[in-house]
């Protein structure tokens, strides 16, 4: 303790060990240097030790003034870090909260407390900000998992922050980030997207016109589409009669987006009043640095709206799934039957380069499916091809479905049509085609080990809108959402075919019009004027009327469950809304049935039924009466459909979960119609 007593009261210069040794190093030199001087001479050696003590004392004097410099330095240097560390504190535009155990606010730092009108001290934070309390909750949860700090954005005080907390020292650190978010917006706002416009059916209406008419309702399109887009800064520019291209900034497609692109309807009413009824279908993209990349993208939205029937937009950027606006009406039949003849003609040449062809429906399969994929099989032998429909036969099928397929096996023309999953791996190969009906969607299909193994050479043959979920490379896509069902569409083909082939047995024919019998409830909606030539066709073949009838019989077990189903429907509105037990499993049929059964209530325009299909699966199945779309409803639930009769399926949940989903899906479309009204 007396050594380091001694050594603190050293000169300040010597309390550093290094200048401590070069000192004595020096002085040591010095003494050497004095004993050879006067070892030389003793006159020498005085002049020496005079000499030697003057620069001593030299050298000690810098010394001590070199050291005492330095702490003062030093000094000066702590207290300016310290101000400004407490200046930085109370003045940076950073906010600070200490906080206490009872979640009352201690001290806040001026910064914070200038933004605020009135004093936060002693204030309880979920007074002053209930979000901001929520934030403090979730960072004591995941600090005490995770032992990190917890950061969140909150809006408070007309400013944005990002939020830092400390649990363990209750303090809370606000960053402001209110102007790198406005920079970031207003970038984002300036970002380009592309568009492609088509009018639907302009073709089609300008051919019963006279020069006139055609060029005012051209005219009257295109000015009101302009004035629409104008009003959102968008530029249009037409690229053909029946084509437009836009281009504008993210800030105005939001615009768009949050008006619902009422420019569907505006044209589609102000048309339709003058007898000449035009809808639209918009494709748009964005979000894509290639601008040549983003045109095709937004060609491909445009395929996309057309494929799901027209008068829609769809909206999509690289990642983010497809926002559809629009496809409230059902789309109208085409005229023409060109489209029609070439789909057959090009069905028939792929067919007749396949080695063999295989047709598969979608899973739970039901007349429409198998009728349709009966009828495209017998296309296929019409060109000498072996063919065979896709049957899984561990699958549990509806009552009308065991009926017709032991009808199938009864009868010499289709005793071999059909062929298990298993069969077809073994015996495909590069050559073959598969064809898709009734769905163009590999999560419902019949066998998904089938269209792994065939989606390179593959065909879809559908009735109902497209969705986002679409083989990447379809050799040929016959979509046509007009049509009241697949059967129609695959009887249409055979009208092209040479008369000198064999054409549909009995049974082909009259699966294919219970089919069509099926998805237009007997001819009652949906049925056009093709709908009935095509049925009139199918009866001239042998269509059997009685065998019909008996398809369409339900078992009592299937009796019992539809009206055990339709017992439960609860009356929402205008909508009926059925959640089944969760312990019961039903048959889709019945269920698809139960939600028609609904439809027949006064006053019911929508119904919705919610029931387990296996252990693991939760089927919805919606119907409308033309009024309002369910397809939108249920494409939000990860299914599809048409707009008046759609499903999906939800895996891992109950019933009641399900319900509860389809509540929240409902909601949100009664508040989105409220605000467009």
């Amino acid at each position: 303790m007396k050594r380091f007593s001694l050594f603190q009261a050293l000169p300040d210069f010597f309390q550093n060990r290094r200048l401590t040794w070069l000192a004595i190093w020096v002085t040591i030199m010095a003494a050497c240097g004095t004993v050879l001087a006067f070892m030389a001479n003793w006159l020498v050696g005085i002049i020496w030790v005079a000499i030697i003590a003057c620069a001593l004392v030299f050298v000690f004097n810098t010394l001590k003034i070199i050291g005492s410099n330095t702490q003062k330095y030093i000094a000066s240097l702590s207290y300016r870090v310290n101000r400004g560390e407490q200046e930085a504190l109370i003045q940076m535009p950073l906010g600070v909260i200490l906080y206490n155990d009872k979640d009352e606010i201690n001290w806040v730092n001026p910064y914070l407390q200038s933004l605020s009108a009135k004093s936060l001290i002693d204030q309880k934070i979920n007074q002053v900000s209930p979000d901001l309390m929520n934030i403090i909750e979730q960072a004591q949860m995941r600090v005490d998992t995770e032992k990190a700090t917890f950061k969140e954005h909150l809006d408070w005080l007309d400013h944005q922050f990002e939020v830092e907390v400390q649990p363990e020292l209750q303090a809370l650190y606000l960053r402001d980030v209110t102007e790198e978010l406005r920079v970031q917006e207003r970038f984002e706002d300036n970002q380009l997207f592309i568009g492609v416009v088509s009018l639907d059916n302009y073709d089609e209406i300008s051919e019963r016109l006279s020069d006139t008419e055609s060029s005012v309702l051209h005219t009257h399109v295109t000015t009101t589409l302009s004035d629409w887009m104008d009003e959102r800064h968008i530029y249009v520019r037409r690229s053909a009669s029946d084509k437009y291209m836009l281009i504008g900034y993210m800030s105005g497609l939001r615009q768009a987006e949050k008006d619902k692109f009422k420019v569907l309807n505006t044209i589609r009413e102000s048309t339709s009043s003058q007898n000449m009824p035009i809808t639209l279908s918009i494709g748009i993209a964005y979000q894509i640095e290639n601008i040549a990349e983003m045109a095709t993208s937004a060609q491909k939205q445009l395929d996309l709206a057309l494929g799901r029937g027209g008068d829609q937009v769809v909206v999509k950027a690289p990642g983010q799934d497809a926002r559809f606006y629009g496809g409230t009406t059902n789309p109208m039949a085409k005229r023409t039957r060109v489209r029609a003849r070439v789909i057959s003609q090009a069905l028939t040449e792929l067919m007749s380069a396949a080695d063999q062809v295989f047709v598969m429906g979608h899973a739970r399969d039901d007349m429409d499916s198998m009728g349709a994929a009966l009828g495209v099989r017998r296309l296929a032998k019409m060109v000498n091809k072996p063919a065979w429909v896709v049957v899984d036969p561990d699958v549990k099928r509806h009552t009308d479905m065991r009926l017709l397929l032991n009808e199938m096996h009864e009868d010499a023309q289709t005793a071999d049509a059909t062929m298990t999953p298993s069969e077809v791996l073994n015996a495909a190969t590069e050559q073959s085609l598969l064809i898709l009906v009734d769905h163009s969607k590999e999560s419902i299909t019949e066998s998904r080990s089938v269209y792994a193994a065939l989606k390179d050479r593959l065909i879809v043959i559908d009735h109902h809108r497209r969705g986002e979920e679409f083989p990447e490379q379809a050799l040929l896509v016959y979509i046509e959402s007009y049509a009241s069902s697949t059967s129609e569409l695959v009887t249409e083909l055979f009208e092209y075919q040479s008369r000198k082939r064999r054409g549909l047995s009995r049974i082909e024919a009259t699966a294919l019009l219970s089919g069509i019998q099926l998805d237009t409830k007997s001819f009652t909606i949906r049925a056009g004027t093709r709908t009935f030539d095509a049925a009139s066709y199918l009866r001239s073949v042998g269509a059997d009327g009685k065998l019909i009838q008996n398809f369409m019989k339900d078992s009592v077990e299937d009796y019992r469950q539809r009206a055990a189903l339709v017992a439960q429907a609860q009356i929402l509105g205008d909508d009926a809304v059925v959640i089944a037990d969760d312990q019961t499993i039903y048959d889709s049929v019945s269920v698809a049935q139960a939600a028609d059964s609904l439809l027949q209530i006064i006053g019911i325009e929508r119904s919705f039924v919610v029931a387990r299909r296996d252990a693991t699966t939760v089927g919805i199945s919606a119907r409308s009466d033309g009024r309002k779309n369910v397809q939108t409803i249920m494409e939000q639930l990860g299914g599809g459909g048409h707009l008046s009769f759609a499903a999906t399926q939800l895996n891992d949940v109950s019933t009641n979960e399900a319900g509860q989903e389809l509540y929240e899906v409902l909601k949100k479309d009664q508040a989105d119609a409220e605000m467009e009204d």
